[in-house]
């Protein structure tokens, strides 16, 4: 009998070889490096170079190239070769001439070459003929050859300490240090023609970085990233983002504490940054007088900070400044720097990145919200009626102020049906909604709930409706006059609901946007809405020194409130004493916190669906699996069972309750945390209940490679069985086999059905030696 054809997810495959239509699931377990692991490289030895810092390193096929610093007495010229494959140190071939030995230059790599620019030079042991650099050399790795390109016409100002990148077949240099004042200024050359090449200053614009030195950038998404480094006596730690086709810088906003997750690393200088697929990685660097050795992570889609936890088995480098780092395939690779007590490191060492799909929840609802489908509420707001369409399930599970008024709705509404059935009546209860639903309702179902909120307007409701699905709203044109009217109506509404993270969202939108042009409107507007703490802005706004006086002779001054112009007067002249408060701002709860909270009973009273896991029933909401799982959605929209009730399997499978619940806790609010039994079980259902992509099934993969232990590899084991994943199960029988003595005293080896226990009395007589087995025997 031959197997049925199936088709199968991204890295899954089956076997076809077996009998009886069994689906075998193996998950290309084996050779593997740890993720998030740092490893420790043969350092460079003395004869090949000297230990440095402040010199440059790129990647070029399997190598990394390391060209110049200093050894703490002389600036360097040399360029050394580390092969990542053979972890084989040697001096790379040259001929010409190199650049003058120096330190604080740039190096890139541009098709088979590589690019060195400026820097630092002289002699720093007897400190004489010290002098910035503005000089561009070409090494080719094929033959070795360097050559300067000699270049006609303007030329940067001669800098170090700045920073350097390729983007569209050109060279980028931005700000650095010119020996008497730091600099912000971009310049760009092409590196494709070398007879025609010139040097171009770039015309900037928007939010450009303070003149600043010794930082990193790193391109990812098209654009260039400059995070913190030294400006003037002031160390930031800000993260601004280039435009390269617009030529256009924006500072990207600190929203750590909105978006709940952990604030950016702490202002430095001196440090390395590397993209790698969506993600900034950013080590090292001096920070307020410590050298620190976390790994910051900065994901460029959320516009969220973490700190990366290292594997258990990482040999972590100390913290260090002015080193070096370059990326090759999947790995980082950090070489030298400053480390304690002012010495030089030669030290080499690689971090392996982890590339997980991103998350895509908030993603989903916002599409469930825009696409309006499973709508089962609309609102019906302000004077003029306008009607606006949700899910009970979401918002009853972010807004506590609608929950309520959906609840009272509802009640109504079961009242009314009550009336009506007592009265035997055929008077419509579900006229005048069918037309809203949009066809989504299910037959036999309650008509769609209306609720009244008189005191919200449609397009302020819609923004604040928006937030709800996705956590953060969509910010209109930044400083017009009438979106920032919009968003302060919307910050109306989040204070009458009391979604504290929505209120500060709009306060940093508005503060944002307030500029000589508007802000005598928004001042205005704050007042009418006593909206007191953005009334306060305003009027601090135009007071400055450097405003005031601009504000005042504009057309708007003169149709302003009287009092409005009276409180400008009187503060100018006696400015009010500020006043402190030390009260934590209360920053709300997230998307995936209240989610989290929905699922763990908060939303019972709304669940509309039944799921059936070996029949046993779990209540749940139909437009949540909806949004998250196409299969719910098809299902819902197409053939949406009679009874409510859905049974649950993967494929065949009926997974464990455990295993159920850890994909409940992914659907509802993203959670990949999950024993490692239940990553076997739900290793396929990424495919089969269509997620938007395989984000659960890479994590499954890491979490059965990185935490098989003695511990719990019986109930991996199990797992491995019921799943037919051959090749899990081969690997615990192998650790079962040589751990048998910790294994035997495990309690669950006695709950193990008689097959798995003659498969491991197999295993152990094939792999164990009769010595083996006589000194087994003495110790049990």
């Amino acid at each position: 009998m031959s197997c049925k054809s199936t088709k199968v997810a991204p890295s899954v495959d089956f076997d076809h070889s077996c009998s009886d239509s069994v689906e075998y699931l193996t998950l290309n377990f084996g050779p593997f490096e740890t993720v998030h692991r740092w490893r420790r490289l043969p350092p460079c030895d003395e004869f090949v170079g000297a230990r440095r810092s402040k010199h440059t390193v790129v990647a070029y096929r399997d190598a990394i190239y390391v060209f110049g610093g200093d050894n703490g007495k002389n600036m360097l010229n040399d360029l050394l070769r580390f092969d990542v494959k053979d972890c084989s140190w040697c001096r790379a071939f040259t001929t010409g001439t190199p650049p003058a030995p120096r330190y604080h230059h740039s190096a890139v790599v541009y098709g088979s070459s590589m690019f060195v620019f400026g820097g630092y030079t002289g002699d720093i042991y007897s400190n004489s003929n010290l002098k910035n650099k503005n000089d561009l050399f070409e090494y080719k790795f094929a033959t070795g050859q360097w050559t300067e390109w000699k270049v006609e016409g303007s030329l940067p100002v001669a800098r170090s300490a700045h920073g350097a990148t390729v983007y569209s077949d050109k060279l980028w240099i931005f700000a650095g240090y010119d020996g008497n004042a730091r600099l912000n200024d971009m310049w760009t050359i092409s590196l494709q023609d070398r007879e025609h090449a010139c040097w171009e200053e770039i015309d900037q614009s928007g939010e450009i970085p303070p003149s600043c030195c010794n930082f990193p950038v790193a391109v990812c998404r098209d654009k260039m990233f400059v995070f913190s480094g030294q400006s003037g006596a002031k160390i930031t730690n800000n993260l601004f983002q280039f435009e390269f086709k617009g030529h256009m810088w924006t500072r990207i906003p600190t929203e750590h504490l909105l978006r709940g997750s952990p604030p950016p690393p702490q202002r430095r200088y001196g440090h390395t940054m590397v993209a790698f697929d969506r993600h900034l990685y950013v080590f090292g660097g001096a920070a307020d007088n410590t050298l620190p050795n976390e790994l910051h992570c900065y994901d460029v889609d959320s516009q969220t900070w973490e700190v990366i936890q290292p594997s258990l088995d990482s040999e972590m480098p100390s913290g260090r400044l002015f080193h070096a780092a370059a990326v090759i395939q999947d790995a980082m690779y950090i070489f030298g720097g400053t480390v304690d007590n002012n010495v030089r490191s030669g030290e080499m060492y690689r971090f392996q990145f982890s590339c997980y799909p991103k998350c895509t929840l908030h993603e989903d609802y916002g599409k469930l919200f825009e696409n309006r489908q499973f709508c089962d509420v609309v609102f019906i707001l302000g004077e003029r009626e306008e009607r606006v369409l949700g899910h009970i399930a979401i918002v009853t599970a972010r807004c506590q102020w609608l929950r309520k008024k959906i609840l009272q709705a509802r009640d109504r509404q079961r009242q009314k049906t009550k009336q009506e059935s007592s009265e035997e009546s055929d008077e419509g209860a579900t006229g005048g909604t069918r037309d809203i639903s949009g066809g989504n309702k299910p037959s036999g179902a309650q008509p769609m709930l209306e609720v009244s909120i008189r005191e919200a307007e449609a397009q302020p409701f819609e923004v604040l409706m928006q937030f709800l699905y996705t956590d953060k709203i969509q910010y209109p044109r930044r400083g017009h006059v009438q979106d920032v009217l919009l968003i302060m109506d919307v910050y109306k509404l989040a204070l009458s609901f009391k979604l504290s993270r929505l209120e500060q969202l709009c306060v940093q939108y508005i503060e944002a946007s307030v500029d000589l042009q508007n802000v005598l409107s928004v001042c205005e507007n704050a007042n009418k809405l006593q909206l007191d703490q953005l009334k306060e802005h305003c009027l601090n706004f135009v007071v400055k020194e450097s405003h005031f006086n601009q504000v005042i002779m504009t057309k708007e001054f003169e149709h302003l409130s009287t009092p409005l112009i009276v409180e400008i007067v009187r503060r100018k002249q006696q400015p009010p004493l500020r006043l402190y408060s030390d009260q934590p701002v209360d920053i709300g709860t997230s998307l995936v916190q209240d989610m989290k909270a929905y699922l763990e009973g908060g939303g019972l009273e709304f669940c509309d669906i039944i799921l059936l896991l070996d029949g046993h029933p779990r209540p749940a909401h139909k437009a949540i699996l909806a949004a998250r799982s196409s299969y719910f959605e098809a299902m819902f929209r197409s053939f949406m069972p009679e009874d409510g009730q859905v049974n649950i399997s993967i494929g065949e499978m009926v997974p464990s309750k455990q295993a159920f619940e850890s994909m409940l806790r992914y659907i509802y609010y993203g959670d990949v945390n999950m024993p490692p039994e239940d990553s076997l079980y739900l290793f396929a259902a990424p495919y089969y209940y269509g997620f938007s992509n395989n984000r659960l099934q890479a994590y499954c993969k890491q979490n059965l490679e990185m935490n098989v232990t003695v511990e719990n590899v019986l109930q991996i084991l199990e797992a491995a069985d019921k799943t037919q994943a051959l090749d899990m199960k081969k690997h615990c029988l192998h650790i079962i086999v040589h751990q048998f003595i910790k294994v035997s005293k495990l309690p669950n080896l006695r709950s193990l059905s008689q097959l798995l226990l003659l498969d491991i009395i197999e295993s152990l007589a094939t792999h164990i030696s009769d010595k083996q087995c006589a000194e087994m025997g003495s110790d049990i």
